[in-house]
């Protein structure tokens, strides 16, 4: 696959009249295929508030918010299922007894509906509100009645991954941060990629949003329900590079990658909510699926996901073509999202760029 290199330049230039203009923060980003990249930049702000400027490098740390659900614990799951440990058909109660209480029809949700957001949770829940520990936050989790039968519809669910973080702490005896930093984060090499980011780890974190007057987060997990479990959470919680985020999609698309087997990275990735009302492979958005941002020209076997702080990640098994977007939009207020807009159209000039097209 080969691209035109002034059609590359238009993404770069597309990014930074969005910086000049005021309506992003500051952006990571990078475009390739398989191991080979294609296009890498870095530009605009990391932290702009009141007097304090700093510019976003190409080691920048940002919040990766909804990311985190399929950069953590995605794969911690999906490396038990390749282990043995456990099997996607099987009910949460075996491993989170709490669950069922209240609601026989709990026990039947299993650890792949959690994945496709098929379990029949809720959406959110604003937990922060009304919990004093991360305890707290978890048992009022395993609380939540369902809201529709188990495989009967697609609803996006922050609790159904909270509960995945939780299976994943009790059935491997560790938290989901150091169970995921040994199993998946340390063997591809994602050596900049945390939870609960060092404090010394400071001025290289992108600034989200602020708070209550009292300046923005950095370091800080932006998302309330994460903050109120300590900063560790199966939804949110994770900080990471652009070059981390790349060294993970290009282990999906590496058929030599050991640290999930070829067979389950094809299962992940594959429709598994035909026939309902969304496009959702294991943990992953599918084209066509209300949460797809990835425009209108990348092929129909591409898979992403986008974090509600301004991040994303696209790729494409199939091509091996891959888009890895990382900002700090909501730095500017959760109001002023020019992220929404921007994604859809960076991702049609990156397809656009490709002078051979692969796919029909």
């Amino acid at each position: 696959m080969k691209f035109d290199t002034d059609k590359l330049d238009v993404i770069r230039q597309t990014v930074r009249r969005e910086v000049e203009e005021g309506h992003l923060p500051g952006a990571a980003f990078a475009v390739g295929i398989g191991q080979d990249m294609v296009l890498q930049d870095a530009m605009g702000y990391a932290e702009h508030h009141q007097g304090v400027v700093r510019l976003v490098e190409h080691g920048t740390l940002f919040d990766l918010a909804s990311l985190t659900k399929v950069v953590a614990t995605l794969p911690s799951v999906l490396s038990l299922v390749d282990d043995g440990v456990i099997h996607l058909s099987q009910p949460l109660v075996e491993f989170l007894p709490d669950f069922a209480a209240g609601d026989p029809r709990k026990e039947r949700v299993t650890v792949f509906h959690l994945l496709t957001h098929t379990s029949g949770l809720p959406a959110h829940r604003p937990y922060y509100r009304m919990c004093q520990t991360p305890s707290d936050v978890v048992s009022a989790v395993l609380n939540e009645p369902l809201e529709a039968e188990p495989g009967s519809r697609v609803t996006y669910s922050d609790l159904g991954f909270i509960l995945l973080g939780e299976l994943v702490r009790v059935v491997t005896g560790e938290r989901l941060d150091a169970y995921a930093r040994r199993r998946i984060f340390s063997p591809i090499g994602m050596c900049q990629t945390t939870y609960l980011p060092d404090a010394s780890w400071h001025d290289r974190i992108a600034a989200t949003e602020a708070q209550d007057g009292r300046g923005p987060k950095v370091g800080i997990v932006h998302d309330e329900n994460a903050e109120a479990m300590g900063g560790v959470s199966g939804h949110a919680g994770l900080f990471s590079t652009l070059s981390d985020v790349v060294r993970y999609v290009q282990a999906w698309l590496d058929p030599n990658a050991g640290v999930l087997s070829p067979s389950v990275r094809v299962v992940a990735v594959r429709c598994q909510t035909r026939g309902l009302n969304g496009v959702r492979g294991l943990g992953w958005v599918g084209r066509g699926d209300g949460f797809d941002h990835m425009g209108d020209l990348w092929p129909t076997t591409a898979v992403g996901h986008t974090g509600f702080t301004g991040t994303s990640v696209a790729f494409d098994p199939m091509s091996r073509l891959w888009f890895v977007l990382l900002t700090n939009d909501v730095h500017y207020g959760r109001d002023r999202r020019g992220i929404r807009r921007l994604r859809p159209r960076l991702h049609n000039l990156v397809a656009a760029a490709i002078r051979d097209v692969p796919w029909r």
